[in-house]
Order: structure tokens, then sequence, then C-alpha cells
């Protein structure tokens, strides 16, 4: 019976749309209403059982779109050459992390990725900055986009002054940056100039048109293997998510 009313509830949960309303009469939809009010007077659970079967169901979906996102996205998303890069260039699985270098919770992250890096020599991180923060974080980027260029100069520069940024405890203007990469050793008048290039907003822009094909609607967020993985998760999340990673197909 409990089964019936719950199928009931879920038939109910999309009739206020015309398509769905076209599906009952109008005497079937108040037997239906009747059927259910009476239930849910001697059998409370039936309403929480049938909410979780509908959260179930959007969340399977959810997980099938994401899936057929990152499918879709491909080399664009995991092997795209201008990415930086960091832990093992040829792990076995691949973290494309969506930060916004002002961000709090990417911060927040920074220690457990930091100490994922150090546990499983098998990984490989590749940053994609998503300024979403406001000017600053768009500045902010453009910096460490520029730093870039420059790792010929100066070895490692993006991950640098990444650091020098989110870990400062500053926040992030002008003055932070020409400071944190006076320290780094980098050509400051380059900086600016490749700051404002053509190449680099290119680059921003084409993250921003990744996040937005994903479905990522803040920062951090990862993928690890087929799995879009959002928020500032603990060590054993994201720990779990690459050993799921590695036995995906």
């Amino acid at each position: 019976m409990k089964l019936r009313i719950l199928a009931c509830l879920l038939c109910l949960a999309p009739i206020a749309g015309p398509a769905a309303a076209q599906g009952f009469s109008p005497a079937q939809r108040d037997e239906i209403i009747a059927i259910v009010r009476e239930a849910l007077k001697t059998d409370p659970s039936i309403l929480r059982d049938a909410v979780a079967a509908l959260t179930a169901d959007d969340s399977q979906k959810q997980e099938a779109a994401a899936h057929a996102a990152i499918s879709a996205a491909g080399a664009e998303l995991t092997a795209k050459s201008s990415d930086p890069v960091a832990g093992n260039p040829s792990g076995d699985v691949t973290i494309v992390e969506f930060f916004d270098v002002r961000c709090p919770y990417c911060k927040r992250l920074e220690p457990t990725m930091d100490k994922l890096l150090k546990q499983d020599h098998g990984v490989r991180l590749v940053y994609k900055d998503l300024p979403i923060l406001g000017p600053a974080s768009v500045l902010g980027t453009k910096a460490l986009l520029a730093a870039q260029l420059q790792e010929t100069k100066v070895p490692g520069a993006y991950i640098k002054l990444r650091e020098a940024l989110m870990l400062g405890g500053g926040d992030v203007n002008k003055e932070t940056i020409h400071a944190a990469a006076q320290r780094l050793g980098l050509d400051w008048e380059r900086l600016q100039k490749d700051m404002d290039s053509a190449d680099v907003q290119t680059r921003i822009d084409a993250n921003l048109k990744l996040a937005h094909e994903l479905g990522i609607e803040g920062t951090p967020a990862m993928v690890i293997g087929k799995d879009l993985v959002p928020g500032a998760v603990d060590f054993a999340e994201l720990d779990d998510a690459v050993k799921k990673a590695r036995k995906q197909p």
C-alpha cells in the first residue's frame, strides 16, 4: 500500500505543469489527492520517502548530465597544453581544479590538495583559473596567467605566484601582486603588459565557457575522472574520488 501511495506522490509532483495535467481527468486527480491526504494522516513518513525518491532521481539526472558534459569536453578539459600542471605530469589520474584566487573555500582546499599530492604520486593536477568574484579576481587571474609566460626565466612562476596570492593572507590587488612578483624575480613591466594581452583574456574566456558547459556554479569545483566534485571537500572525500577514478574505465 505504501508503495502505491509513494507512486501517487511521484505522479503528483509535476502535476502543476500543463503537459502533466493533461494526463489526468479532474475526477482522477481529485481521487489521487484524496488517497494521498488520507494516507499522510496515518503515515507521514510517506511524504519523507517521496521527497527522498525525487531527490535521488534529480541527483541521478544531474550526475548523468555532468558525465556527458565531461566526456564532451575531452582534451579541452584535461589535456590543454597551456594549462598549468602540478603534481605528477604523467599521473594516472587527472584532477582538474576550477578555482578563484580570492575564493576562501579554494584557499581552504589548498592544504588538503597539498596533502594528497604528497601522499599520492600518481595524481596530475590541472589548474583552471575561474575569476568569478569580481574585478580583483580577474586581476589576480591575469597576473597568474601572465606569470606563466615567464617560466623560462622563473621556473614554476605560475605555481609560485599562485601560492603567494592565495596563501599570503592579504587581498589581491596591484600592490600585493607587484610585491609578490618582485620577490619571485618576475619582470614587472612585462607582467603588466602580458596581463592586458588578448591571449590571456582568451584563456580566461575559454575557462568561463568550459565551466558553464560543465554546470559549474561556484569555486572550488573539481573534475576527477568522470565525476564533478563541487566544494572544498575533506581529505577522505578527495582521496575516495581519486580511488574511484582509478577504477573507472
